[in-house]
C-alpha cells in the first residue's frame, strides 16, 4: 500500500502560513529547492486543497520565464508531469495534469493509497487536517524555518487523540531550515 505524506514548511511555532496567509518566510534557497525536487520526483501523485493548487499554478508556466534558475526549471518539469488531485467546492476546472476531485477527501485518499504505485503527498493545511483527523496520513515531513510567526495557519489541527510518531530522518540545510521526517 502506498503511503500518504503530509509535507509543508512550518515556522518554529508550528504555522504553515502567517496571520494574513503570508508564506514569504518559507521560500527555499537552491539547496533546499533541489531537495524538494528529489522528493517530489519520487511521488506518484499530489493531493491539494484549492488555495495551494492556486499557489502552485505558478509552476505550470515557469519554464516560459527566461529568468528562471535551472533548479526552478527542473521543479517545473517535475511538477507539470506529476498527477495532481484538487479538492475544491468552488473551482469548476483545473489546469495541467490535474483532476478535480468529486468525492469525500478521506475516501478518495484511502482509495488512492490502495492503488499500486509510488507514494502520495498531501499539501495544504486545510485538506491535510481532514486527512489527519481521519487517520490516513502515514508520514509527516516538516521543513522547520527559524522564524516565529505568533499566529497563522497551524500545521496540525486540534486533535481529540494524540498521534504517536517515530522520528526517522533529520537534516539541516545551510539556510538553517531543519527537515524532520516522522512516521506513524
Amino acid at each position: 500500500m502506498r503511503k500518504l505524506i503530509y509535507s509543508m514548511s512550518v515556522s518554529l511555532d508550528g504555522f504553515t502560513a502567517g496571520p494574513d496567509g503570508e508564506i514569504d518566510w518559507s521560500a527555499p534557497d537552491e539547496e533546499l529547492h533541489r531537495f524538494h525536487n528529489q522528493r517530489v520526483q519520487a511521488l506518484g501523485a499530489h493531493l491539494l486543497g484549492r488555495r495551494l493548487y492556486e499557489e502552485m499554478l505558478f509552476w505550470e508556466t515557469r519554464e516560459e520565464q527566461p529568468s528562471a534558475a535551472e533548479h526552478e526549471l527542473e521543479f517545473a518539469r517535475i511538477w507539470k508531469q506529476l498527477p495532481k488531485v484538487v479538492f475544491s467546492n468552488t473551482l469548476d476546472s483545473v489546469a495541467g495534469n490535474t483532476t478535480l476531485a468529486d468525492g469525500d477527501p478521506v475516501e478518495v485518499a484511502a482509495e488512492l493509497k490502495r492503488q499500486p504505485g509510488k507514494d502520495l503527498a498531501v499539501g495544504g493545511a486545510g485538506l491535510a487536517s481532514t486527512l489527519i483527523r481521519a487517520g490516513v496520513v502515514d508520514e509527516y515531513h516538516q521543513f522547520v524555518s527559524p522564524v516565529v510567526l505568533g499566529a497563522g495557519t497551524p500545521y496540525f489541527p486540534p486533535l481529540e487523540e494524540r498521534i504517536e510518531l517515530d522520528l526517522v530522518e533529520t537534516r539541516m540545510f545551510a539556510s538553517r531550515v531543519v527537515y524532520l521526517r516522522h512516521r506513524r
